[in-house]
């Protein structure tokens, strides 16, 4: 699994908890490690969580190792992120995009989290 500061990783085990139960905004990463885009995203997403700390949380589940959680929502690309905010999924984005890109899309979620 990639590791990122500030990027937890969470499994079938705790997901419920960590993410679906979070009284945050989750931003999930859909990885793998043969996944290069989700290589290259990791970084922006460890800047993210430290910026943005107290308005959403970002964290890691490997496709490969909890297959459950990723049939559950539909994930069939690992560069894809996907926001839960009260145990639901509100935004599914895929591909590699730019930190400014990605904060844009986040907006309305920061914005809710703030309020």
């Amino acid at each position: 699994m990639i590791h990122t500061e500030g990027v937890a990783d969470v499994n079938e085990e705790t997901f419920e908890a960590e993410v679906l139960e979070s009284g945050l905004p989750v931003l999930v990463q859909f990885t793998a490690d043969r996944c290069g885009p989700c290589r290259q995203l990791a970084p922006l997403l460890g800047e993210i969580a430290r910026e943005e700390a107290g308005r959403i949380r970002v964290v890691q589940l490997d496709v490969d190792h909890n297959p459950g959680v990723t049939v559950r929502f539909g994930v069939m690309a690992t560069q894809t992120l996907m926001v839960f905010r009260a145990g639901e999924p509100v935004r599914s984005m895929v591909g590699a995009r730019p930190k400014r890109k990605l904060l844009q899309e986040l907006e309305d979620v920061l914005a809710l989290a703030q309020g």
